[in-house]
């Protein structure tokens, strides 16, 4: 039980969430000085503002807890913000774009629902919803299609398929230093909706079971959806993204078994802002994937150790041993094993030995063939080198603190 990295988050100090928190701000910071041309002071300090405007999303991953649906869509709102500022750029137009349609539309129907559930119980408490539909004084219609929609916002945050594409599209079209934490801060916001949307609902036998029945598919779709679509991938970027979908699966695995404490949530968040922002960073130095052998790119050639650890990042983000990401995916099936859902354990299998492959595929390339051609002489950034220090270090803490 020792090694069960969301046990350990009830030992170990808040402090360690916010010390994972901070690196991650201190990375995205990083990344945005290795891409920030010199100028002036003023000029300097006006580029640093959309790395400012990260700070609310890093402390709403260290604190999921109280989240609701308006604080929910406030996060995402901020997230498109970011993402629309630069429109000259095509991809990260189309990332804002998509991520406003496909959250905006969550948002919309989950109100909807959580109106049609008040109306069916009486009362908008959410505490007192479940005992008053026991009662079973309204149609199954009502309460059912009321109960499925108030589940979609959380499910769609979370990446689960068929709506994982958005998180392809943010690790692909967003700054480097942007998407992570707007990736992290969405997914803790989606399963602490759904958390506290199951908080009492077994005093409601019949909502407990549909809502049990709609996560266990969502989950077992999000799992094999991902795993096939990862295998199929060629972008660096966008397998990272990918990765992230899994994630989130995992989250929605941990509720369907029950574990919806919001400790796990904010250690699972400070692990997810920590192996993207490295995953993330190392992309964007990453071949794309393709049939013949390319040389060593000029991070690997010229930086192996940073190189190194960008790859760890990335092989924690899959759930590799030797990774605290491998604690997160150990903690869901046995989760999954203690309260009998063998189909939803097979599918987690799957995805972990998919999602580890990929991950390993990616370092042999990222090594690359044998070459006598001289090394590039441009070098990396050495705030890009920082930033998958700061992420690695990060990822060291929460593996030690098991």
């Amino acid at each position: 039980m020792k090694h069960d990295l969301l046990v350990a988050v009830t030992i170990a100090p808040p402090a360690l969430v916010l010390w994972a928190a901070a690196l991650a701000m201190a990375a995205a910071l990083l990344l945005r000085l290795a891409h920030t041309p010199r100028r002036g002071v003023l000029a300097s300090l006006a580029t640093l503002l959309p790395w400012a405007a990260l700070a609310p999303l890093a402390w709403w991953v260290t604190q999921p807890q109280g989240t609701t649906l308006a604080r929910a869509a406030l996060a995402a709102a901020l997230a498109v913000a970011l993402l629309a500022r630069d429109r000259e750029d095509r991809r990260q137009s189309e990332a804002a774009l998509k991520l406003a349609w496909v959250m905006g539309v969550a948002f919309a129907l989950t109100w909807a629902g959580e109106s049609l559930l008040a109306l069916a119980a009486g009362t908008a408490v959410s505490a007192e919803q479940w005992p008053a539909l026991a009662l079973q004084l309204d149609t199954y219609a009502l309460w059912g299609a009321a109960l499925a929609l108030t589940l979609l916002a959380g499910i769609v945050l979370l990446g689960g398929a068929p709506f994982h594409f958005w998180l392809a599209d943010v690790l692909h079209g967003a700054p480097a230093y942007v998407a992570p934490l707007v990736v992290a801060a969405l997914q803790s916001a989606g399963a602490a909706l759904l958390g506290s949307r199951m908080a009492g609902i077994a005093a409601f036998p019949a909502g407990h079971a549909l809502a049990q029945s709609l996560l266990t598919m969502a989950a077992a779709i999000g799992l094999v959806a991902g795993a096939a679509t990862l295998a199929t991938q060629r972008r660096p970027e966008r397998r990272v993204g990918t990765l992230a979908s899994l994630q989130g699966a995992l989250l929605l695995c941990g509720v369907v078994a029950g574990r919806t404490d919001t400790t796990a949530i904010a250690l699972w968040g400070a692990h997810a802002a920590l192996a993207l922002t490295g995953a993330g960073a190392l992309a964007r130095f990453l071949p794309v994937a393709s049939d013949a052998a390319d040389p060593p790119g000029a991070l690997f050639r010229r930086h192996p150790f940073s190189g190194a650890l960008g790859l760890y990042a990335l092989l924690s983000l899959a759930g590799a041993p030797g990774t605290p990401g491998m604690s997160l995916w150990l903690s869901a099936a046995r989760d999954l094993a203690a309260t009998r859902h063998p189909g939803l354990l097979l599918a987690l299998a799957l995805a972990w030995l998919v999602g580890v492959a990929v991950s390993v595929d990616e370092a042999r390339r990222a090594f690359g063939a044998p070459t006598t051609l001289t090394a590039p002489s441009r070098a990396v950034p050495g705030a890009a080198r920082a930033a998958l220090w700061c992420a690695a270090a990060g990822l060291l803490a929460l593996l030690l603190a098991r």
